[in-house]
């Protein structure tokens, strides 16, 4: 009994492991979501800030350095975006997809030019990293210490980036604004507010946001870059809070069920030997949980259809009584 409750605390810690970087694209999503567009370049963000964190860290010996480089090379990627995109009138989507495709060579080549290796800066690049933290009193708590203690300080960081986002965009102007943006760009732009502006200013948002994701991968999850790190858990990210309709909690919610994938595919190893099936579990399960919440969508809003109309029913009948 007690080596199964130890199995099922590690399990869980290691879920929510795993899916701090979901949590950061996911939140990031959010505010792109509520203007009304999608971060469909949140790959070329996170690999872009994972690189650059580790390098600068390694060159400067200070990882909070090293972090902040990261954020700004993530938000320099987003600046460009928007500027190929309102500016330049490119297409958002495409441009984010030739981004993502682009960083994911343009990375190696830095790998490359730095180390002399096109995998992994491991072994020649000591890169430093934020550690994992023991929360007073909870860590002795058993099985809840086990779960949500020793994680690392990324990891406590996402969790409260989901009050920030859920409080930016709910409780300040600026929220207001940008979820205005979202849903009816020309009112706003009727009272002298420019949406470009607006639209530009959350994609800078979701670039610090979502280069902390990029940087746990290789500044906390592990100490070292390695080639294409973010596996594809930008657009896992995007997904999560698409399902969740951009709001922060669903987005944490939908995350650590991503997250579960990845933990069940750890777990899984030893005993499925295709990693072609593992590799593709996680985006099997997206494409389930579309399916179930576009149901549930369809019901509720056949249900909303109906009560309407049985109101109107009601208000009519009412009507002739009256007459």
């Amino acid at each position: 009994m007690v080596g199964m409750v130890d199995y099922i605390t590690n399990f869980i810690y290691s879920l929510i492991r795993i899916a701090t970087p979901l949590i950061f694209v996911s939140l990031g999503s959010c505010i792109s979501q509520q203007a009304g567009l999608l971060n469909m370049a949140a790959e070329a963000m996170m690999l872009t800030s994972s690189l650059v964190g580790v390098l600068v860290s390694a060159w400067f010996q200070n990882v909070w350095i090293g972090i902040l480089a990261g954020m700004f090379s993530s938000i320099l990627i987003a600046l460009f975006l928007c500027w190929a995109t309102f500016i330049m009138k490119v297409d958002l989507y495409l441009m984010s997809i030739s981004l993502n495709m682009a960083l994911v060579g343009g990375t190696v080549f830095v790998v490359w030019m730095v180390t002399g290796t096109k995998n992994t800066t491991a072994g020649v690049i000591q890169s430093l990293a934020l550690g994992n933290v023991d929360i007073p009193i909870l860590k002795d708590i058993p099985i809840l210490g086990a779960i949500f203690s020793g994680h690392n300080l990324f990891t406590y960081i996402s969790l409260l980036m989901v009050f920030v986002v859920w409080f930016l965009l709910f409780r300040t102007k600026i929220g207001l604004r940008i979820r205005a943006s979202g849903q009816n760009p020309a009112a706003i732009e009727s009272i002298g507010i420019n949406p470009r502006k607006i639209y530009t200013l959350a994609f800078v948002m979701v670039a610090a946001i979502g280069s902390l994701g990029g940087m746990y991968l290789s500044m906390g999850y592990q100490t070292f870059f390695i080639r294409n790190i973010t596996a594809n858990r930008g657009f896992i990210g995007m997904a999560a809070a698409t399902i969740a309709n951009g709001m922060p909690v669903g987005s944490l919610i939908m995350s650590l069920v991503f997250g579960l994938a990845y933990a069940i595919t750890n777990y899984v190893k030893p005993y499925i030997v295709d990693s072609y099936f593992l590799s593709a579990l996680p985006f099997l399960m997206i494409i389930v949980f579309y399916f179930i919440m576009s149901a549930y969508r369809s019901q509720e809003e056949a249900r909303r259809l109906k009560a309407a109309r049985k109101k109107l029913e009601a208000e009519q009948e009412s009507s002739a009584n009256a007459a």
